[in-house]
């Protein structure tokens, strides 16, 4: 991350911990991804933390964690350019694509590494142009 970036995230960290999730939750309803498979996602916190974050009590969050939230809030953007409607847009995240081996991209995803997150992301990109 950029230092200009660090430094706004270092500013107000629960603030940008609170933003980051309520933004990371808002996708996973909107996908109906379920609570075992967002832990996955967020890197595998344990359940406490990850049921506190639901409730909106964090104090901060790793870079690890912002880093893969930041894919994700990518992804679905990228989604949301591709598709003409944000309910094709949603759909295909769990439609079997032969670009993964027929597994959908939720399925790609929850291989649990930041790779595949980044791999998605870079997917989408390209097919963005």
């Amino acid at each position: 991350m950029p230092a200009l970036e660090n430094n706004v995230l270092a500013q107000n960290p629960s603030k940008t911990a609170q933003v980051a999730l309520k933004v990371f939750f808002n996708i996973m309803n909107e996908w109906n991804v379920r609570n075992q498979d967002q832990i996955t996602l967020l890197g595998k916190p344990g359940s406490t933390t990850f049921y506190n974050w639901k409730k909106g009590q964090v104090s901060s969050l790793s870079v690890d964690t912002m880093e893969r939230i930041s894919y994700i809030m990518g992804i679905y953007k990228a989604l949301g350019i591709l598709f003409p409607t944000r309910e094709q847009a949603d759909a295909w995240i769990k439609k079997p694509n032969s670009h993964f081996n027929n597994e959908s991209a939720l399925a790609y995803m929850l291989k649990g590494s930041m790779m595949h997150l980044n791999d998605m992301r870079r997917y989408l990109d390209a097919q963005r142009g």
